[in-house]
């Protein structure tokens, strides 16, 4: 899977289940800041991420994000490890 596929799946869930616009939804934008996720939606966000691509991302995984490009290569390198 490459990463184009990941952030079209990802994005299309960031908008069904977070309920945030698909226009904020942008490479560069700030992860945490445009989904202002909650502990619980962490743990949905985690869940969503095994569903979908068979991988299991940790607290610690998420500490490197800040943007959603770096949400999208996490993904990608957990898949590819």
């Amino acid at each position: 899977m490459n990463l184009n596929e990941i952030s079209k799946i990802t994005n299309e869930v960031l908008v069904e289940e977070f309920e945030v616009e698909e226009g904020l939804i942008i490479g560069k934008a700030n992860f945490r800041e445009t989904l202002d996720l909650d502990s619980l939606d962490y743990v949905d966000l985690v869940v969503f991420v095994e569903e979908n691509f068979g991988v299991k991302l940790t607290a610690e995984d998420f500490q490197a994000v800040v943007t959603f490009d770096d949400f999208y290569n996490l993904i990608f390198i957990k898949i590819n490890e």
